[in-house]
């Protein structure tokens, strides 16, 4: 019942613009922590952004100052804008919702993934 279904990637040029969207159903969405990994080909999958359950957020170095995450609990989704896209930002983008429940236990579920890809 737990589900992650993320949306808008798409093709797009360099310095252009997407804003992805994670749709969260089956669970209470304002108790979890919310990220954004990608995952480009023969890369290992990597953080961009998180925003945790009050608001605070981090970012990858690679991203700061061109992503912003946010959060609207009252839809039960979380959003990537990215701008100034480049290259190297091509890759499959997961949300990710984690929540731990006791010093060695916790809760994670992963979307399927949307493709982004930033080419001329």
């Amino acid at each position: 019942q737990v589900q992650l279904v993320e949306s808008g990637g798409g093709l797009v040029q360099p310095g252009g613009s997407l804003r992805l969207s994670c749709a969260a159903s089956g669970y209470t969405f304002s108790s979890y922590a919310m990220s954004w990994y990608r995952q480009g080909a023969g890369k290992e999958r990597e953080l961009v952004a998180v925003i945790t359950t009050v608001g605070g957020t981090n970012y990858a170095d690679s991203v700061k100052g061109r992503f912003t995450i946010s959060r609207d609990n009252a839809k039960n989704t979380v959003y990537l804008q990215m701008n100034s896209l480049k290259p190297e930002d091509t890759a499959v983008y997961y949300c990710n919702a984690y929540k731990p429940t006791g010093p060695d236990g916790y809760l994670e579920v992963w979307g399927q993934g949307t493709l982004v890809t930033v080419s001329s």
